[in-house]
């Protein structure tokens, strides 16, 4: 009920543009054009989290995208996951529709939220965020949905302000795929990690531990299957990795 008001509120009420605070528009023309997914790219941290697949980010996480993204997590701005929505797809696409051949189901297993800040939030950014591109997906016609199969399994502390190895060490064992987890991941051929945003990678890197260990993924120890990886709306620039190419003789 929460989340209809909030969504209610946004469409009927006179707003600015969260991301640069253009009168009278969600989300203006500069700020969408901002999330295109223009800028997507593969993503590493450095230092890179042991076990983190590979990662497409659509944007570079400053201005007026990381006020987008606060405006949808913390200010209950619930409108804007459409726009969100519309760069994870970039993201997810870019990481490849399908399996080896380009064909099978794409499922979006969204990083969750801790119990704790779904209330104090009103939403779960990332499952809502997952949701919308899973529903642009489909209208491009890729075969996708959205399975929340990861939980918490203990209590985690907040990792703001937390450094790199802080954070491996807070998340380490805490995710885990939820009973029957599997039947709603079954058929996949891909399997993508999402959320809105990623740091140091230490949560991603968690999630694909959980979901490995679960037997959900390709793998030495589980035989052929789906292949795993992560896609998010944004990342700080510094972690964008630059493809070489050879030049031309």
């Amino acid at each position: 009920m929460r989340d209809a008001w909030h969504e209610l509120a946004g469409l009927i009420l006179p707003v600015d543009c969260a991301g640069c605070g253009a009168v009278r528009v969600l989300v203006c023309a500069e700020c969408r054009d901002a999330l295109s997914g223009a800028g997507e790219g593969p993503v590493r941290p450095s230092p890179r989290p042991a076990g983190l697949p590979v990662v497409r980010a659509a944007a570079v996480y400053e201005g007026a995208v990381r006020s987008l993204l606060l405006a949808h997590k913390e200010r209950g701005a619930l409108p804007l996951a459409g726009v969100l929505g519309a760069a994870l797809t970039a993201a997810v696409l870019a990481g490849g529709a399908g399996g080896a051949g380009g064909a099978g189901d794409v499922v979006l297993v969204p990083v969750p939220s801790a119990r704790r800040q779904v209330r104090a939030r009103g939403h779960d950014p990332a499952r809502r965020i997952a949701r919308a591109a899973a529903g642009r997906l489909r209208r491009a016609g890729v075969p996708a949905r959205v399975a929340p199969v990861l939980g918490l399994r203990r209590a985690v502390a907040d990792q703001a302000g937390l450094g790199a190895r802080q954070r491996r060490e807070n998340l380490a064992g805490a995710l885990a795929v939820r009973r029957g987890g599997w039947r709603l991941t079954a058929g996949a051929a891909r399997i993508v990690l999402v959320d809105d945003l990623i740091t140091t990678g230490a949560t991603l890197a968690e999630a694909a531990r959980a979901v490995r260990a679960a037997g959900l993924v390709a793998g030495p120890e589980v035989g052929p299957g789906a292949v795993l990886r992560a896609a998010v709306v944004a990342a700080p620039a510094d972690s964008f990795r630059r493809i070489e190419r050879t030049p031309r003789v």
